[in-house]
């Protein structure tokens, strides 16, 4: 194989499992349904090659479980499994904020700004897909500044196990209890009051998914079966 085909082959590898991870981070393939090789392959329009290898990576990481040789699923979710990846959100994301403030600039926090308006405008148009994205979206840059690619990566493997249940926790409540903590956190930043800035992302996490998920796992919603 010369070096463009490895090239391009790669390329494909890398695009497949971008794709199948973001859309299992924002919530896209719901908790407990089965996800076919072929499905995807024909979805994505690759072979099965890419796939095998993109959902393999994905099982590693938590993210999927294996049902049997051809297909995966999202896990579902848990009591004791969300309050464990409640507690590590709290305590990863906190100091990824105390590490980042002092190095966020007037550019990220209109950044930040833009995409809280675009949150707010997904929750109106009721596209909770969109903003589960955007959630995430808005804390990644929060912390990118001084997170570095060990904080990073722990924060996202903790995402990609909540995204699913998180959209599906959202959709199936009557009353969302969506308590926006972001502009709490913004103003924090604007002060550069690292303490402000670690309580809102406490309360975002906890008046958040934290209310939302045990509001949903209590009342004994079930998620979809295979």
């Amino acid at each position: 194989m010369v070096a463009g085909d490895r090239k391009t082959e790669e390329s494909v590898k890398q695009r497949v499992y971008r794709t199948l991870r973001a859309r299992v981070m924002c919530g896209a393939v719901a908790p407990g349904l089965a996800i076919t090789m072929q499905g995807v392959a024909a979805d994505l329009g690759v072979s099965t090659m890419p796939v095998r290898e993109a959902l393999h990576r994905l099982v590693a990481e938590g993210a999927l479980e294996h049902l049997d040789n051809r297909r995966v699923r999202v896990p579902r979710m848990t009591p004791a499994k969300f309050e464990e990846i409640i507690a590590a959100r709290l305590a990863l994301e906190p100091l990824a904020a105390e590490r980042a403030l002092p190095h966020i600039d007037e550019d990220r926090l209109l950044l930040l700004q833009k995409i809280d308006s675009d949150i707010g405008d997904a929750y109106a148009a009721d596209d909770l897909l969109r903003s589960t994205e955007l959630n995430f979206a808005f804390h990644r840059t929060m912390y990118e500044p001084k997170a570095g690619t060990v904080l990073i990566d722990l924060m996202e493997s903790v995402w990609l196990r909540l995204g699913p249940f998180m959209r599906l926790a959202t959709a199936n409540l009557e009353e969302s209890y969506r308590i926006d903590r972001h502009a709490e956190a913004m103003e924090a930043i604007r002060f550069r009051d690292a303490g402000a800035l670690k309580a809102a992302i406490i309360a975002d996490i906890q008046d958040g998914i934290g209310h939302l998920g045990r509001h949903f796992l209590n009342d004994g919603a079930i998620s979809p079966k295979v």
